[in-house]
């Protein structure tokens, strides 16, 4: 095992991951901005080294920074949480040249399916089911016209390295898709550096489930159920849960079956997410493969009673994966809200501030993710997540009531946070009856757009 760990991110994750290293007795590492001197994370950590000035660019994402805070501290792994620098191939590759263990894939698995084209064509390989779509990038306007053609419209135009929504399109028509490819590379280009496209046909009103797996280095595999992260705004998950009320078990079999032959096609080593789209008849398509933990991990934790990020760091350390599939079920039903510091009034603008008091709620079922606190100033240089309230239940009807219950309990006051969008999204007749799809906050959205422009 490891004698140290440099924990290269902030917030609640930096302290999910301190937390994991505490108790498997593991010293760690707090990297931090300036605008982060004051945070939990470094409050937590055995030691601390200040990495740059506020914005990410210039810490959290400064490589000879982090490498030489390992390095000062004698630090032997490094875990990268999730965004920053978690997906970033040739940093795992620089971790590597410095004997500093990347507790994550390797950088060719991160390669292989952070290009959303090739793993397509890896999951294609292993017999998955894939989106119908074209086999690699389509350089132009010219051949996506051709190739939509043959996928039939409506189409989607998705950068190859996209991500969070960015570099994505629709197109119903020819025409349509002429405008949206140019303005899906410009954006794919700009946010990642490359725009190259390919485009899939669209599922119409898909749920968006995503299969939790982890694999160990000798060749073992296994999926931990489903998450349902259906409820979506501008493609960005606002509500988690597990199980989905749309998977039946002999749906989950198939669906895990195909989420764990995939992840040993590439010969997948960590924690990692297989992610489909499932439509309306029950049929489901390989979407893509996030590798690295993802923000909803807890809710599969809570279902399954595993600590995904120690598994995580047993991985990287060599042990063998204890889990067989046969031994793993779920124990009841988790929903997890992601509590952001933005005000619903003002279409989701971020609010950063001094937070003046606090308050989390508690109670049985329900566990609470953050970094904030009375006093803490939420720095407007990040992302605008401030906590993740989770609650358990033995079935998602207790689960849901206690979510209200705790989401009635949670105080934070000095800055606007989305508290009240779930409130009202834990009584929505959709939400309630699990009838919901990755559509659906925006269909509802623009019914309230027009029902006030009727008025």
């Amino acid at each position: 095992m490891f004698s140290k760990i440099i924990v290269a991110n902030r917030g609640e994750i930096a302290l999910r991951v301190m937390r994991a290293c505490k108790e498997l007795g593991i010293p760690t590492v707090a990297v931090h901005s300036e605008a982060d001197e004051d945070a939990l994370h470094v409050k937590f950590a055995d030691e601390a080294v200040c990495v740059g000035p506020a914005p990410g660019g210039a810490s959290y994402l400064n490589v000879k920074a982090i490498l030489s805070a390992a390095e000062v501290t004698g630090a032997e792994a490094l875990h990268p949480g999730y965004g920053f620098l978690a997906e970033n191939a040739e940093f795992a590759d620089i971790c590597a040249e410095h004997d500093i263990t990347f507790i994550g894939p390797t950088a060719q698995m991160m390669r292989m399916m952070g290009d959303k084209a090739t793993a397509r064509e890896m999951m294609s390989r292993a017999g998955v089911p894939i989106i119908p779509g074209t086999d690699g990038i389509v350089p132009d306007v010219e051949r996506a016209r051709a190739a939509a053609d043959g996928i039939g419209y409506p189409v989607m135009i998705k950068a190859s390295a996209g991500g969070g929504g960015k570099g994505m399109r629709v197109a119903n028509d020819p025409e349509e898709l002429a405008a949206n490819f140019v303005v899906a590379s410009g954006e794919a280009e700009a946010a990642f550096g490359n725009g190259d496209i390919y485009l899939e046909k669209l599922i119409v009103e898909p749920r968006h489930i995503e299969f939790q797996i982890l694999g160990d280095s000798h060749g073992n595999v296994v999926h931990l159920g489903e998450r349902d992260c259906s409820i979506q705004r501008r493609h960005q998950k606002l509500i988690e849960e597990s199980p989905s009320p749309a998977v039946t078990p002999e749906l989950r079999a198939r669906m895990g079956a195909a989420a764990v032959k995939g992840a040993k096609e590439i010969g997948y080593a960590s924690a990692g997410t297989i992610e489909f789209l499932l439509d309306a008849r029950g049929d489901f398509y390989f979407m893509e493969m996030n590798t690295r933990i993802q923000v909803e991990h807890p809710v599969t934790e809570l279902v399954t009673g595993v600590d995904l990020i120690k598994e995580q760091i047993r991985i990287a350390a060599g042990e063998t994966l204890p889990l067989t599939q046969e031994r793993l079920a779920l124990r009841g039903h988790a929903v997890e809200c992601r509590i952001n510091a933005e005000d619903p009034d003002r279409n989701f603008a971020p609010h950063p501030g001094k937070v003046t008091d606090f308050y989390v709620p508690g109670g049985p079922g329900i566990r609470v993710d953050t970094h904030v606190y009375a006093g803490y100033t939420i720095p407007p240089h990040y992302d605008s997540m401030i906590a993740k309230l989770l609650a358990h239940g033995n079935t998602r009807e207790e689960a849901i009531a206690r979510m209200k219950r705790a989401l009635e309990e949670f105080v934070i006051v000095g800055v606007a946070t989305t508290i009240p969008f779930h409130s009202e999204m834990m009584v929505d007749s959709d939400f309630v009856a699990g009838t919901f799809d990755t559509g659906t906050l925006e269909r509802k959205r623009m019914a309230e757009k027009e029902a006030t422009v009727a008025d």
